[in-house]
This record gives structure tokens, C-alpha cells and sequence, in this order.
């Protein structure tokens, strides 16, 4: 190396201080990515991910000096199409109330889409080594919050109230665990954990069940992650069952027949039949024991005919009023709930669909933008998999790694878009974080394929 060129790569060089500093800020970001009930009544209202997020990316701004991948500046593009459509809709806004809920929603929008740009080259830069352990930390943020809802739920049939004792004195807030109703007298509680629905915790279990199911499929025997990622995975799954979120459930169906075709080889093996029996032995315990109450409530639950259901599918005729209105550009951006608040009598009333929710809000040329962002995101994990494909012909363990876990994103992304079509939480920091994973994998590991581990 020449003394010449010390002076430029020094440029690049960030001290370890500061740089442990970035990576402490990304991991928090992404462990508490799920956790929206921890959040204070601080202008308008701020959430430990928004802190979480809004100081990496100040740290990663201050500090960082390589350059983005092209994967960032693609992102970025995008960040530019959305911004354009959304401000076009602003004119469409002609309420104090709309404008309100108008600045709110591009500040999510700016804050999500920084995140996502800066985590891609965050990851891209910092190699493969690094990827895992980011992935372990997104991964334990959804246990944490699991583990959470399952002593939310053991402290709430012993008669106490964690969420009581724990989460509002911090918050001064009135957060809960949700009552379905009684059968009997007794009460049906649905795990929210740390969110704020047990749907949006049913719908965002997706997203760790599916993507990692095709990992720990392939992990070897006696690898040291087998035994701890059955778990869990098995965890994981009883805890959604818990939420008894139909939309989580239709979601997790979609993602696993995307599984079921390159993983049908598993359906046999014990790696895949001792967990699932453990989930069964779980389950038929707990029908055995409360029997008439879990017919019931599951009745009503399958049921299409009740108001719930009835919410669900309804706002899918606002879709036609918006498009007579303003086809293009829609309502304005965040601006569902004041424009149908004379319908539904509640000024913080969601969609109950995100895909209602865009074309509502942002109009046909925003339901086009999306489109082709998730078209972009499918995209980049085909040549995930076609990258760990070759890994596979090449010799390369590694392959054997990012060949599951870009079909187990791809599932996930799957699930996750089906499960939005009766909800919404494709605007919740932690499916950025997932999108941040999903378009970093063949960027991280692309160096592999030329003879380069990163």
C-alpha cells in the first residue's frame, strides 16, 4: 500500500467509539421495532422505536462517510416517487383536521423511508457477520415482545394486570390487554403484547415465523442454533394462535403455500414433525381443558356474519366514493379517518386495510407507486435466491443459508401483503426493518459469488 493512499482510505475509517455508538443505536432500533404500546404523549405522540430511529439515523448521518449502495439510491427513488404523489394530494385536503393528519403521516413517511435507505447501505457496508447479528437482534425484539404478551396473559387470569404494573406507570399511559368478550361470565383475552392490537401482533409474527422456518429446516444436525430457533419458532407460533387474529392467520396460510412447494421434502422430517407435534400437544391440552368455552369463541371466530367481519369488508365501498371524488391523487395522505369520521363516529378510525387505506389516501397513482416498489422488493429476493442457488453449486455453506432465508423473506413478504388486505401494518417501523433484510441480502452476500466473502 502507498503512502498515497492512506489519506483516502483513512476517509473512510470511522472511529470504534463512535462506530459501537451507530451499531448499538441500529440494534436498539430494530429490537423495539414491534414495541407501540411503549410510547409517550410528547408532541403528538413519539414511541421508543421513533427515538430508537430517529437517533441511529442522526448517528449514521454524523458518521458515516462510504457510499450508499446502489440498492440505497434505488430506495431513494422511490422516497422521491411516493413524496411526489403525496404532495400532490395535499391540495386535496381542505380541513384543519386533514392538514393535521396530513403532517403526521409524511413525518412517519420521511422517518420510515430514511430508515429503510440507511439500513440497506448499513448493512451492505458492514458485511455478512454483521447481517446475522442484525437479524438475531430484529429476531429477539419479536420474542421479547412475545414473552411480553404471554405473561401479559398469565398475570391478567390470575387476576392482576401487568401491563397495570409495568407499562403505564413508565408511559402514563392506559394501555391493556384486549377483552374479546365473555362466555360465561368469562372473560375472552386476545395477546396484544406490546402492540396496539392483537391483530397487528398476529400479522407481524408473520414475518419471523415464515422467514426463519426455512432456515432452521436447513440447519444441520448438531449446529448450535437448531435446538434455540425450534423453540422459538414453536414460541412464536403459540403465541400468534394466541392472538386469534383471523388476519395474521390468512397471512401465515399465503406465506407457508409459497414454503410448500420448496419445502415439501420437510413436511417428513423430524425437524419439521417434533416441533409441530409440541404445538398440537399444547393445543389439544388447552381445547381438553376448557372445551365448551374454546367451541364457542372459536365459532364466532370463524364466523363471516359478525360486526367485526362485516368492518373489515365494509370499507371496501369507500373505495368507489374516493375514486369518483379524486381517482389520481385520493383523499391526502393519513386522511382515512377524518373524511369517513361522519360514518363511522370516531375521529381515529383506521381502514382496516392497507390497500384500502392507499387508494383511499393517495389514489390510483399511489397504489401504482406501491406496486411497483413491492414488484422491486420480489425483485431483489429472486436474486437472493438465485445468488444462494449458486453458492449451493459452488461448494459454498453459506449458500445453504441465504438460498432459506430468501425464500423464508419471500413468504414473509407474501403473508405479509395478503394478511394487509384485512389490516394494516405496512406502515409500522418494523416491516421496514424487514424490507431492510430483504433487499440487503444479495447485496451482502454477492461478494461470495465472486470468490470475496464480505
Amino acid at each position: 500500500m502507498t503512502a498515497a493512499a492512506l489519506p483516502a482510505e483513512r476517509a473512510f475509517v470511522v472511529p470504534r467509539t463512535q462506530e459501537r455508538i451507530v451499531t448499538g443505536l441500529f440494534f436498539a432500533s430494530l429490537f423495539v421495532a414491534t414495541f407501540e404500546k411503549v410510547h409517550w404523549n410528547v408532541a403528538g405522540q413519539i414511541g421508543i422505536n421513533d427515538i430508537a430511529t430517529i437517533l441511529f439515523l442522526i448517528a449514521y448521518v454524523a458518521t458515516e462517510r462510504r457510499p450508499l449502495p446502489r440498492t440505497s439510491a434505488i430506495v431513494l427513488g422511490f422516497f422521491a416517487a411516493f413524496a411526489l404523489v403525496y404532495l400532490a394530494g395535499f391540495w386535496n385536503i381542505d380541513t384543519q383536521q386533514g392538514l393535521t393528519q396530513f403532517t403526521k403521516g409524511m413525518t412517519k413517511f420521511v422517518i420510515h423511508f430514511a430508515f429503510l435507505i440507511a439500513a440497506v447501505g448499513y448493512l451492505a457496508q458492514r458485511g455478512e457477520r454483521f447481517f446475522w447479528r442484525a437479524l438475531g437482534w430484529f429476531t429477539v425484539g419479536f420474542v421479547a415482545n412475545a414473552v411480553y404478551g404471554i405473561l401479559q396473559l398469565g398475570s391478567q387470569l390470575a387476576g392482576h394486570s401487568l401491563d397495570n404494573l409495568l407499562l403505564n406507570p413508565l408511559t402514563g399511559g392506559a394501555a391493556s390487554i384486549n377483552i374479546y368478550g365473555a362466555i360465561g361470565g368469562q372473560n375472552i383475552y386476545r395477546v396484544n403484547a406490546l402492540t396496539g392490537d392483537p391483530n397487528h401482533l398476529g400479522v407481524m409474527l408473520i414475518v419471523p415465523l415464515l422467514a426463519l422456518t426455512p432456515v432452521y429446516l436447513r440447519l444441520p444436525r448438531g449446529h448450535r442454533l437448531r435446538w434455540p430457533l425450534a423453540i422459538a419458532l414453536v414460541f412464536l407460533l403459540l403465541v400468534d394462535i394466541a392472538t386469534f387474529s383471523r388476519s395474521g392467520g390468512v397471512g401465515l396460510i399465503a406465506g407457508l403455500l409459497v414454503l410448500a412447494v420448496p419445502y415439501r421434502r420437510f413436511a417428513r422430517s423430524k425437524q419439521f414433525l417434533y416441533p409441530l407435534g409440541a404445538i398440537a400437544l399444547v393445543l389439544l391440552a388447552a381445547l381438553y381443558s376448557r372445551r365448551h368455552f374454546f367451541e364457542t369463541f372459536l365459532s364466532q371466530r370463524v364466523s363471516t356474519q359478525g360486526s367485526s367481519a362485516n368492518t373489515h369488508f365494509a370499507v371496501y365501498g369507500f373505495i368507489g366514493d374516493v375514486l369518483h371524488m379524486h381517482p389520481l391523487l385520493g383523499l391526502g395522505n393519513n386522511n382515512f379517518a377524518v373524511y369517513y369520521e361522519f360514518v363511522t363516529g370516531k375521529s381515529n378510525f383506521g381502514a382496516h386495510s392497507y390497500w384500502v387505506a392507499v387508494i383511499v389516501e393517495s389514489g390510483l397513482l399511489g397504489l401504482a407507486v406501491w406496486i411497483v416498489f413491492l414488484r422491486y422488493a420480489f425483485v431483489r429476493l429472486l436474486a437472493a435466491r438465485r445468488l444462494g442457488r449458486l453458492l449451493d453449486r459452488l461448494g459454498d455453506p453459506v449458500g445453504a443459508q441465504v438460498r432459506p432465508l430468501a425464500y423464508g423473506l419471500t413468504a414473509a413478504l407474501v403473508g405479509t401483503i395478503v394478511a394487509n388486505f384485512f389490516y394494516l401494518t405496512l406502515q409500522f417501523y418494523y416491516f421496514y426493518a424487514f424490507l431492510a433484510f430483504a433487499l440487503a441480502l444479495p447485496v451482502v452476500f454477492a461478494g461470495r459469488a465472486r470468490g470475496r466473502p464480505g
